[in-house]
This record gives structure tokens, C-alpha cells and sequence, in this order.
């Protein structure tokens, strides 16, 4: 009998529709299927956060952010050169990307995970997945599967164990027309 891993009933739970946490480059992150509405207000239910904020992309490679991105070819180039990375990327967006990720705007944040864990999981549900840090507004994010664990078992459908990447600091957010830098690394 084969063994089911963690990163299958993960990426299980995101098809199903449901919110899962998962470790990427700094923090646990909290993610689901970009499309599936109800998944996303839980998100922001859980970190008491307006859909006016927006969500990151995640993705294994840049395959999985086609549908969701126009970015202009000096664009394409910056974001290639940064990837797999901790440097997210805010370019203009499909009519396929919902308002509840845009945050009602025109653009999207995307990145594609240098994080094995958190790449093997958009691998596994063979889509981008929505990003953003495990924690509750004006709160720090867990960091580690105990913290995930003990703040938000009650809140998400799986928690995928493993240890955070070695960065200290969230991803870098830049615009993908300019370069400039919106919110360090």
C-alpha cells in the first residue's frame, strides 16, 4: 500500500476547495485556488483582512501564472531574471484574474517559490495558489509548523509541515514596469 504525503493531501485541499498553510522562503503562508471565491474569504475572514488589499500568486514556474499575467517583454524579462526567488512582482493582469485577488485593481502580485515545499505544492495541485503570510492582521506571522499549528488548526483545511526558507524578512514586491521597489526584502 503507497503512503499519501503531506503534499498530496495539501494540494488535495486546495482542488477541493479548501485553505491550506504551507511554508514558503520566510513564513508559513496561507493559500487556496485563486478562483474559488469562497476559499479566498475564508483567507481573508481568517487574517481579518479587506479583499481591497489584494493576494500574491504563487507558482512553481512561470508555466502557472500565464493565464493571470500581460506583462510587456522587458517586464518578462526582469521577472525571469529574479525567479525561481523571494522577489514578487506586480504586472498588469488578465480579465481571468478575480477582483477578490486584485484587490479591485488592474495589476497582480505574483512570484514564483524557490521554496521546495511550497513549489512541490502548485506542482502537486498543478496550479498557482494564492499567497500570503499565516497570521491574523497587525499580527507576526508563524514561522514554524507549531505556530501554524496552535493559531489556525481550527481555521484551515490541512497544515503542510516543514520548515520555513532562511529569509528573515517577506518577499521583495516590486513593479514589473519600472523595477521599483515597493516593499523591501
Amino acid at each position: 500500500m503507497s503512503r499519501i504525503s503531506a503534499v498530496d493531501r495539501a494540494a488535495w485541499a486546495i482542488l477541493a476547495g479548501g485553505v491550506v498553510a504551507y511554508p514558503t522562503e520566510s513564513v508559513f503562508g496561507l493559500g487556496c485556488d485563486p478562483l474559488e471565491a469562497t476559499a479566498v474569504a475564508r483567507i481573508l475572514a481568517i487574517k481579518r483582512r479587506s479583499v481591497g488589499s489584494g493576494l500574491i500568486l504563487l507558482a512553481a514556474d512561470v508555466g502557472q501564472l500565464e493565464a493571470y499575467i500581460r506583462p510587456a517583454p522587458a517586464e518578462r524579462e526582469r521577472m525571469l531574471a529574479s525567479w525561481p526567488g523571494p522577489v514578487t512582482w506586480v504586472v498588469a493582469a488578465t480579465p481571468a484574474v478575480p477582483a477578490w485577488v486584485t484587490g479591485g485593481r488592474d495589476t497582480v502580485a505574483v512570484r514564483v517559490t524557490a521554496e521546495p515545499l511550497a513549489a512541490a505544492l502548485c506542482r502537486r495541485a498543478g496550479m498557482a495558489i494564492v499567497s500570503t503570510s499565516a497570521n491574523r492582521s497587525g499580527r507576526p506571522p508563524a514561522r514554524s509548523t507549531l505556530q501554524t499549528r496552535r493559531r489556525f488548526s481550527a481555521d484551515v483545511d490541512q497544515i503542510l509541515p516543514g520548515a520555513v526558507g532562511g529569509r528573515a524578512r517577506p518577499s521583495e514586491i516590486r513593479l514589473a514596469s519600472s523595477g521599483k521597489v515597493l516593499r523591501a526584502g
